[in-house]
């Protein structure tokens, strides 16, 4: 070959070319300190059950969750993020178990904060859904639409029995208007201001929270399009953005991950507070489901998916695989 001056100029390849080179030069980093373990915690069981859609995930007993909270403390992960799981016969209209002081999400949280203290930030959702009938995110009129404003009342309720069950943070993730100034006002009238807020600011109605539905029992027929935003939209996540800070937000979240990374870049920059984006359920599947084909590599679809939710702005990220891979990252 006939080299023309210094052809060519540069070669970006001379920072490739060993493991530990990459890793050296590398512009992101995931740590077991950016992870959030989403867990179920299911009344009336007295062994785990397997999610048949998550291979891996199961929703706890009492005894299996505070096992799997140790577990994270002692992998790195910074938080866990509980879902309750009522029995049948508790669903309600209005989702009565979820402001239970005795309900299944506060019995967990306690028991969690019990287990681990201060070691893990105990995070709860803060939604309706789990607990309604109807298996809407709010209180529905008569003619069966979401009332917003009759839906902030319970939320502000829900705020109370979590943070008095040992929520460090709560995420509303129900999608009202002004849901997150009215939860803020809950918080510090009942002498609970060190409580913070993780606004699922952008949460978007999503064909990939499938196996999620089976995961916390669903009782929805129909769809939360009214609510969730539209897939086609993005100027309007700002929109929501400037409104959750305005009305108190600690922290944001964007939902989905991995089909919202632009939403989450733009989000990202747009902030001074921390970002979280939520690898959901539909996301773990499609991974698992191709790894158990032979399809592509499993541990190496995880960190690769991980890093790019990484590097879009998330320094928070709830997946389901955060002790795993926080177990991995801290033996590497």
């Amino acid at each position: 070959m006939t080299v023309y001056g210094n052809f060519p100029g540069s070669r970006p390849r001379r920072l490739r070319t060993t493991p530990a080179m990459r890793r050296m030069v590398a512009e992101t980093r995931l740590d077991p300190a950016n992870l959030i373990l989403p867990a179920f915690v299911r009344e009336g069981i007295t062994a785990p059950v397997a999610i048949s859609a998550m291979p891996g995930v199961q929703q706890h007993t009492l005894d299996t969750l505070r096992k799997a909270a140790v577990d994270a403390v002692s992998a790195g992960v910074s938080g866990i993020m509980l879902f309750g799981v009522p029995t049948d016969e508790k669903k309600d209209a209005r989702g009565t178990a979820g402001t239970d002081p005795d309900g299944i999400l506060q019995v967990g949280l306690r028991a969690v904060r019990e287990e681990v203290g201060d070691d893990l930030v105990v995070m709860s959702d803060l939604c309706l859904d789990e607990y309604t009938d109807h298996g809407h995110c709010g209180v529905l009129t008569a003619d069966g639409r979401v009332d917003n404003d009759a839906t902030l009342e319970r939320y502000a309720e829900m705020a109370q029995v979590q943070a008095d069950a040992g929520a460090h943070v709560v995420g509303p993730s129900g999608m009202m208007d002004g849901q997150v100034g009215v939860i803020r006002d809950a918080l510090d009238q009942t002498g609970h201001e060190d409580v913070s807020i993780l606004a699922y600011t952008v949460k978007y109605s999503s064909a990939f929270y499938g196996p999620f539905r089976e995961a916390v029992g669903s009782s929805l027929n129909g769809d939360r399009k009214t609510y969730q935003q539209d897939p086609a939209n993005a100027r309007e996540s700002l929109r929501e953005l400037a409104l959750d800070l305005h009305e108190g937000a600690d922290m944001v979240m964007v939902k989905p991950a991995g089909p919202y990374l632009d939403i989450l870049a733009k989000v990202a920059d747009s902030v001074d507070v921390p970002v979280a984006a939520y690898q959901i359920s539909g996301e773990y599947a499609m991974i698992e489901a191709a790894a158990e084909k032979g399809w592509i590599d499993r541990d190496a679809a995880i960190m690769e998916s991980l890093t790019g939710i990484r590097r879009a702005g998330a320094q928070m990220i709830l997946t389901y695989w955060a002790t795993e891979v926080a177990e991995r990252l801290r033996r590497s």
